[in-house]
């Protein structure tokens, strides 16, 4: 699959902007600051492809970027303490809007800060996901920031978390490229699936 011919498509900041969907999409989803922009620009190999913020919750819209044969879905940031009530509902509006439409969705990839256990809204999305019976996997990000004795526990946090549910994990770093191969590897071989369906 080709990584590398990547374009921003769209940016809706309302379920009745959201553009058809005519390709298979990868979707992304997971906490404010969780790393989503950083793990985008590592797999396509663009520095600001997606926009890295320093401040949580900045991502508001659902950002569509078109690649060759898949169109890759980043859905806001969920979580972040300091959003108002109304801007949290508008995502949350957003966000069941988008996954209540006739999609093309071949993967759902759910971003876990590896250096946590996951929060109750992480939690909350796994169930929501499991319920609507997308195919997903777990990347858990920062995976740099630990050192070997935190790895292997976080480790098997999540295996003892994710495996007897049957969930995928993988750990992941935008800085040392820990992960990249397997998570395009995964991405690919939906597509690929979706596409033969």
């Amino acid at each position: 699959m080709d990584f590398q011919h990547v374009e921003f498509e769209f940016a809706a900041g309302r379920k009745d902007q959201l553009p058809a969907s005519n390709l298979p999409e990868i979707v992304f989803s997971g906490k404010s600051n969780v790393g989503k922009s950083s793990l985008l620009n590592r797999l396509v190999n663009r520095k600001a492809l997606a926009r890295v913020s320093a401040t949580p919750g900045k991502t508001a819209t659902i950002n569509f970027y078109r690649l060759v044969g898949c169109c890759f879905v980043d859905l806001p940031g969920y979580g972040y303490a300091k959003v108002s009530k109304s801007e949290k509902e508008r995502w949350a509006s957003l966000v069941e809007g988008y996954f209540a439409q006739q999609r093309q969705i071949a993967l759902v990839i759910q971003l876990i800060d590896m250096r946590h256990k996951p929060s109750a809204n992480d939690l909350q999305m796994i169930d929501f996901l499991q319920g609507m019976g997308a195919p997903f996997a777990v990347v858990c990000t920062k995976s740099d920031k630990l050192n070997k004795g935190e790895t292997t526990a976080q480790t098997q946090l999540f295996s003892d978390l994710l495996t007897p549910l049957g969930i995928p994990f993988y750990p992941f770093s935008a800085v040392k490229g820990v992960g990249l191969e397997e998570v395009r590897e995964l991405i690919a071989k939906a597509v690929e699936t979706y596409a033969d369906m």
